[in-house]
């Protein structure tokens, strides 16, 4: 897996909102033979503005980009996403002990989930709630690939993205500079409404089938779990981070957040 794990962007809405983005480079954009519509027409427009060649080609031409994913007769080829070094990305959102616990960022580390496209929903949410950085291993760990960015809807080049060889070891570095590890574990004691969530944090989430190796769980300060009230065993590893992402967004909130009455950017509360 190279540094550059990608460089495709895949559906109507993604390449839309990439082409209306200065932040990222697009190469070219591919239209399917025959495609049309009013949005559509607005990607090729868009496309236009910023310079980006337009082809149109086959299906199957598509289908091979997309890497199986959706993609509604779109495909963007996009600058490669880069990988953050840790350090950098740490310094840039926090530069000392005390911008650290002035600011109380908050970050997710995933550890190795492998499919993307739970890696992708996992971004999304990690977007949604105001998480300030990703921190994944480099091994075990799924692609930044179309499907994950497809499951992202678009969001993963919102949010830098570090990756570590040793991620035990990345955070008992991140303790030093002040945050407070809370690990995902269904075997924890603690239930996440108890965390204390109103400080500098990092949230870990686990493998779909193993949860967080043992090395990385025991550098956590704090884990805990989600209780299940009905017959089932365990939440999906994207669901689950979810609801941890955003209890911790919840101290972070503006009244607006807190109170409810917030929508998401098209005005609505979820969903594709």
């Amino acid at each position: 897996m190279s540094d550059d794990d990608t460089s495709t962007l895949v559906g109507r809405q993604p390449v839309l909102e990439a082409l209306e983005r200065e932040d990222l480079g697009i190469e070219k954009v591919m239209l399917e033979q025959g495609a049309s519509g009013e949005q559509i027409g607005a990607i090729r427009q868009a496309a236009q503005s910023r310079g980006a060649p337009v082809q149109y080609v086959p299906a199957a031409r598509l289908r091979h980009e997309a890497q199986g994913a959706a993609h509604q007769g779109v495909v963007a080829i996009t600058a490669p996403l880069r990988y953050r070094e840790v350090d950098e990305m740490l310094s840039e959102i926090a530069p000392s002990w005390g911008a650290v616990k002035d600011k109380k960022p908050f970050l997710l580390a995933v550890d190795r989930v492998t499919d993307p496209r739970n890696f992708g929903a996992i971004l999304r949410s990690a977007v949604a709630a105001g998480a300030d950085g990703v921190i994944v291993p480099d091994r075990e760990m799924a692609p930044l690939n179309a499907a994950a960015i497809k499951a992202s809807a678009g969001t993963a080049p919102r949010i830098p993205i570090a990756r570590t060889s040793d991620l035990a070891r990345v955070l008992e570095q991140v303790k030093e500079r002040g945050y407070w590890v809370v690990g995902a574990d269904g075997a924890a004691d603690t239930p996440y409404w108890s965390v204390d969530w109103d400080r500098p944090l990092v949230v870990v989430v686990g493998s779909e089938g193993e949860g967080l190796a043992p090395a990385v769980a025991e550098a956590c300060d704090e884990r805990t779990a989600i209780p299940m009230r009905g017959p089932a065993e365990s939440l999906n590893v994207s669901v689950a981070a979810g609801l941890l992402l955003f209890a911790a967004a919840r101290p972070r909130a503006t009244p607006a957040l807190d109170d409810g009455s917030a929508t998401g950017p098209s005005g609505d509360l979820g969903g594709e």
